[in-house]
C-alpha cells in the first residue's frame, strides 16, 4: 500500500485541475452570476472572505454544491448539477490546497468548468483585494 502525504494529494489534484489567479478572479467578479465557493471552515470564513463567496466547507461541498443560490431553486439535485455544469465554478480556501482537492472532487462529479484560486484567501488579501467580514 502506497501512503501519500496531504501535499502529495494536493500536487496530484493540481495536475488534474485548472487554477486561476486572484487577479483573474477579481476581473471575473463583474459577472452578475458568479459561482464562488469558499471551502474553508465557518470560523475561517467568518473572520474574512471574498465578497459574494458562499461558504460550503470542504467536508460538505459535494453534498451541498447543488444548493448554490445561483442555481434555480426549483431544480432537483440532478437538474441543479446539470445547470451548474454549464457555468464556471470558482473555489477558494486559505492557501489553495483544499480548493484544489475540492475542484478535483467536483470534476469527478462531472463538473468540468471548475477553478481553484491559486494562493487562496491569503493571496487575495495580500494583493489588497477587498474582503468582507
Amino acid at each position: 500500500m502506497l501512503i501519500k502525504t496531504s501535499n502529495q494529494l494536493i500536487d496530484e489534484a493540481k495536475a488534474r485541475i485548472q487554477e486561476i489567479s486572484v487577479h483573474e478572479l477579481a476581473n471575473r467578479m463583474g459577472d452578475n452570476h458568479i459561482i464562488l465557493v469558499d471551502v474553508r471552515e465557518p470560523d475561517e470564513y467568518a473572520a474574512g472572505h471574498v465578497d459574494r463567496a458562499i461558504n460550503y466547507p470542504r467536508g460538505v461541498l459535494e453534498m451541498r454544491i447543488h444548493q448554490h443560490p445561483e442555481v434555480s431553486a426549483h431544480c432537483d439535485t440532478e437538474a441543479a448539477l446539470a445547470e451548474l455544469a454549464q457555468q464556471p465554478i470558482y473555489l477558494i480556501c486559505r492557501s489553495g490546497g483544499r480548493s484544489a482537492l475540492a475542484a478535483d472532487a467536483l470534476q469527478a462529479m462531472g463538473l468540468q468548468n471548475v477553478y481553484s484560486v491559486a494562493g487562496g484567501f491569503t493571496a487575495w488579501a495580500e494583493a489588497g483585494l477587498p474582503t468582507t467580514r
